[in-house]
């Protein structure tokens, strides 16, 4: 993968994981207030989980490849 493809998932799963953020938010507040039923707010959470984590791993994969780039500080010898 690229830098430029690297940094372009990146940014989508920036703006998927802002919204699953806050959807999981609004689900753990109904299940906080005690819903009668919380499955859907418990699906709604466990799917936000695997997004933000894709989004941290491409993300941190897209860091390292600008890392290694030429020109940029802390670039590895």
């Amino acid at each position: 993968m690229t830098l430029q493809t690297a940094t372009r998932v990146s940014l989508w799963f920036g703006w998927l994981s802002l919204a699953a953020v806050v959807l999981a938010n609004l689900a753990l507040i109904d299940i906080y207030h005690g819903e009668p039923d919380v499955t859907l707010e418990w699906n709604i959470v466990r799917t936000a989980f695997p997004v933000i984590l894709a989004f941290h791993a491409v993300a941190l994969t897209a860091a390292w490849k600008g890392r290694s780039q030429p020109g940029n500080v802390g670039r590895p010898d």
